[in-house]
């Protein structure tokens, strides 16, 4: 079946370049029979696959939301994406040729409001709109060969989506664009955006930010999905600021209560996902930079103070106190932070206020599933 369906995808090449570089209109499908065709063929198996998939997040009003956004940007495009918002946690987001979208819940993670998760959702329509994927895919077909070319069409065919984590960053990697393609989609994000009423300055505010991010990161930087194909974040600063600027780049919504509301339901979810990975250092800067803009929000100081006792540096467990404390101090602390202040008092030996904390914790929260396996550390 593969080579039936490489030989349909190869056939007749040089007689589809007709309209290949035109800009995709509203409700487009390709020719029967064309390699288009069968590259979206493909990505609509990886779409199904992606549905049943234990990673999509199904939160309703989460969905609701991006739904929305997607229209507010797309106009005529709407009914023509379908975007899935993947639990990852990382920052990216792909646009695949048939109008499947992923957003990672990484990149939620890392947009402070609804402007910034705009500039990188029609960054992505971008490539969607000038019909990058099909230009890439002949690219990588044309210049790696008959076997490369199998193993891409093998990953594009989504083997693994329902329960393999890296086969989902292995198809969304397919569509690593080059880096003028995503200098365009840059310029036409920008555009869609600012068209859509958001604030243009909010796409070169998600780069700036990422940059702090991957300066303190144990990571290499060519390891990054987002820097390996796109061009220099330095350069990507001052092209996507003077822009903005073109377009009066701090007019416009930035929509922050909006885009609070909508993550509610998985917000806890996405910050452990992000303190499971253990880069400390980039996850504080995260963390500090949300805490600057909600600085009674105690999710995130109960966040910061695990970043603090996990890492178990000289001096972070009374940082990490601290920011328990900070936490509690909030009304909205979650309940883990007392679990965690119990632990923090052990490790230092302070017996008697690790057992006062848990005391308190079984007060307010009688059901708490891990009662008994803190109650246990005291005997």
């Amino acid at each position: 079946m593969c080579s039936l369906a490489l030989w349909s995808l190869m056939r007749d090449v040089t007689a589809q370049f007709t309209m290949d570089d035109a800009v995709l209109h509203p409700g487009y499908r390709p020719e029967e029979g064309s390699d288009e065709e069968g590259l979206w063929r493909m990505m609509d198996r990886a779409e199904g696959n992606l549905q049943l998939s234990r990673f999509v997040v199904r939160d309703p009003q989460l969905n609701e939301f991006i739904s929305d956004m997607i229209c507010r940007l797309g106009k005529d495009y709407c009914p023509d994406i379908r975007a899935y918002v993947v639990r990852t946690p990382y920052f990216n987001a792909s646009m695949a040729p048939n109008g499947m979208m992923q957003i990672w819940t990484g990149l939620l993670l890392r947009c402070s409001d609804e402007a910034q998760l705009a500039a990188i959702v029609g960054h992505e329509m971008g490539h969607y709109i000038h019909r990058h994927s099909i230009q890439r895919f002949r690219d990588v077909r044309n210049k790696a060969g008959l076997s490369a070319f199998l193993g891409l069409g093998l990953a594009a065919a989504g083997a693994g989506w329902a329960g393999n984590i890296t086969d989902l960053a292995l198809t969304a990697s397919i569509f690593s664009f080059s880096r003028e393609q995503e200098r365009e989609a840059d310029s036409v994000g920008l555009e869609i955006m600012a068209r859509a009423g958001y604030t243009p300055v909010a796409a070169h505010e998600v780069w700036q930010q990422l940059l702090a991010e991957q300066e303190v990161s144990t990571a290499d930087r060519t390891q990054n999905v987002m820097f390996a194909s796109h061009p220099a974040p330095e350069e990507r600063l001052v092209t996507l600021r003077e822009q903005a600027e073109l377009l009066d780049g701090e007019r416009g919504e930035r929509g922050y209560e909006r885009f609070r509301e909508s993550l509610a339901g998985v917000r806890q979810q996405i910050v452990d996902d992000e303190l499971r990975l253990r880069q400390y250092g980039r996850s504080e800067v995260v963390f500090d930079r949300l805490i600057a803009q909600s600085p009674k929000d105690g999710l995130l100081w109960y966040a910061k103070g695990e970043v603090y006792r996990k890492r178990a540096e000289p001096g972070d467990l009374k940082r990490a106190l601290d920011a328990y404390q900070t936490a509690l101090d909030t009304d909205s602390a979650p309940p883990e932070t007392y679990r965690s202040i119990v632990l923090v008092e052990l490790k230092q030996g302070n017996k008697a206020k690790a057992r006062s904390t848990l005391d308190l914790y079984l007060e307010k929260y009688p059901e708490a599933a891990d009662a008994d396996s803190l109650q246990m550390l005291f005997y």
